[in-house]
């Protein structure tokens, strides 16, 4: 046997073996977690009709876009901190606000997640999140259809005329991207409201 032959025939080095292999098994293993995580809240209970489905799924999506609109102002220039920290916050909680009529279709809104603290595992009351989302579904509504036809109107909802900066004032392309982030915010509360109703007669005998 050459000496080149023994050396291919000797075992690799640890580093060799372990140090680049398990790296690349975690991953994976990662990404699976991940999502299992996301199917799970996602994924709807038995007795969701199609259309509560479909709708609480959208509901998110009539908030991302006036979220995208709003969120490269906190990083231009002239705003303080707090107006910065105020407009991302702002964003995120609208955004989670609205992912929480997921769990109007998905096991989470029925049963609290075992990490809740002294709640998981437990069934969630229906009073417990009708009452909350029927209230959010008619300030919503309320909300975002006076805020609008005050602004057809040229006045902001404190009745006064609207800022001469505003997008909608200046017209052409920024008013058009303006309307198009936020009119879906009027389908917010209706879409809410139907999903609370479907979650109310899914549950409402047990």
């Amino acid at each position: 046997m050459t000496r080149s032959d023994r050396i291919l025939d000797a075992p690799l080095p640890a580093a060799m073996t372990t140090g680049t292999a398990e790296p690349a098994m975690d991953a994976p293993a990662a990404t699976g977690r991940l999502r299992s995580m996301w199917r799970a809240a996602h994924a709807p209970v038995a007795g969701v009709p199609r259309w509560a489905r479909t709708a609480a799924y959208v509901i998110p999506f009539t908030v991302l876009p006036a979220g995208l609109w709003r969120l490269p102002f906190a990083f231009g220039d002239g705003l303080q901190l707090g107006e910065r920290a105020y407009i991302i916050l702002l964003t995120i909680m609208s955004e989670l606000l609205a992912f929480t009529a997921v769990g109007l279709v998905a096991a989470w809104g029925e049963r609290f997640p075992r990490w809740v603290p002294g709640l998981g595992g437990r069934r969630v009351p229906t009073p417990a999140a009708v009452i909350p989302a029927t209230l959010g579904a008619v300030i919503l509504t309320v909300l975002w259809t006076a805020a609008v036809v005050t602004e057809l109107a040229g006045v902001t909802l404190r009745g006064e005329p609207t800022p001469a900066n505003f997008p909608t004032q200046a017209g052409g392309w920024q008013a058009a991207i303006y309307y198009l982030c936020y009119l879906p915010l009027l389908l917010w509360g209706p879409l809410l409201a139907a999903v609370t109703y479907a979650y109310y007669r899914r549950r409402r005998n047990t």
